[in-house]
């Protein structure tokens, strides 16, 4: 683990947070509906700023975090496109304009950040504390991984988190999105709009995602600082990637597979590397550049293999899976017409 000086740190969170801010003037200074062609240069741009700093780490902290960067990074940009998957989801649901899709999107992925922060803090500690950390953060991912298998033609119930439950209880929620604000008066009394609970939905089910996300990032490498760049480089491109891939991922039919066999890779990765370093030494490690050349083989096959099944069977598509089951209502707790 590389000793990373209070500068270091200083001027890479000032570089997320200004990056940020410059995304959400983007977004919400002129709200619109974004274009194919607009959000094909801020993914370049993001993904050119995600490896320029890749490099950057490799020149000043040597190949081998280089390479865990690199490896933590395609992790999380390869489980944020599932992310995308619920995103979708959460717009038709609530019904949001096209114009005021960024905004939403952004407070959300702000909120993520901030919440990937926290539980990395936590796993960083943990891992120094307690020598069975990678046991636990190993068996979490096998287990997330059988039940998106299990669960992979399931659509999560966005509406049904506890958050947004709870935040339908604080104020009324408007049909009207008010041009795009998040509070407004309407006959008098102070009401939500739609946005708010877009926001919350975005959010809390990102608790779900950061589950799996940070324990399979610590397993390509212990470095809170290489987790946690890897995370905001790969959700500050988030925005973009969703208008340009939107169209695109229904067609990636078997990307809750390949994401599961991924997943349960590094999950006996930590598994192994916790035997190795706890109970014998003649249990074998997988190295990072091995993870990283499965990872990114992978990722290529599913993605080959749904865009040949999509051409013989165009009836088929894609769906968001989950890795719970959908909790079945009772006709008393169906949400009131918005």
């Amino acid at each position: 683990m590389v000793d990373i000086p209070a500068w270091a740190w200083g001027a890479t969170i000032a570089l997320i947070l200004a990056l940020f801010v410059f995304d959400l003037l983007v977004a919400v200074r002129r709200p619109h509906a974004v274009h194919i062609r607009e959000a094909t240069f801020w993914s370049v741009f993001y993904i050119g700023v995600a490896l320029l700093f890749g490099l950057a780490v490799w020149v000043l902290g040597g190949s081998k975090a280089g390479t865990e960067y690199f490896s933590g990074w395609i992790v999380e940009k390869s489980l944020s496109v599932d992310n995308l998957f619920v995103f979708v989801i959460i717009m038709a649901r609530f019904a949001v304009p096209a114009e005021f899709q960024q905004k939403a999107l952004l407070f959300g992925i702000a909120a993520a950040l901030v919440l990937r922060a926290a539980l990395i803090a936590v796993g960083a500690a943990a891992i120094n504390l307690f020598s069975f950390t990678f046991l636990i953060f190993g068996l979490i991912l096998i287990w997330t991984a059988v039940q998106l298998i299990r669960h992979r033609n399931e659509q999560p119930d966005v509406e049904d988190t506890f958050l947004v439950r709870g935040a339908r209880k604080i104020l009324p929620v408007s049909q009207d999105f008010h041009g795009g604000r998040m509070l407004a008066h309407e006959d008098g009394h102070r009401v939500m709009t739609p946005l708010v609970l877009v926001f919350v939905a975005i959010g809390s089910t990102d608790v779900l995602f950061a589950l799996d996300s940070i324990p399979a990032v610590f397993g390509v490498t212990k470095d809170p600082f290489l987790v946690f760049t890897a995370n905001a480089f790969a959700l500050l491109g988030l925005r973009a990637l969703y208008f340009l891939i939107e169209g695109l991922l229904e067609r990636l039919v078997f990307l809750s597979i390949g994401l599961s066999v991924i997943l349960a890779f590094i999950g006996v990765k930590l598994i192994l590397q916790f035997l190795h370093e706890d109970v014998t030494k003649s249990v074998p490690e997988i190295p990072t550049p091995l993870s990283l050349g499965v990872i990114l083989v992978i990722l290529l096959f599913t993605t080959a293999a749904s865009l040949v099944r999509v051409h013989r069977h165009p009836e088929e598509k894609a769906q968001a899976g989950s890795i719970r089951k959908r909790r079945e209502k009772r006709p008393e707790e169906e949400p009131a017409a918005r």
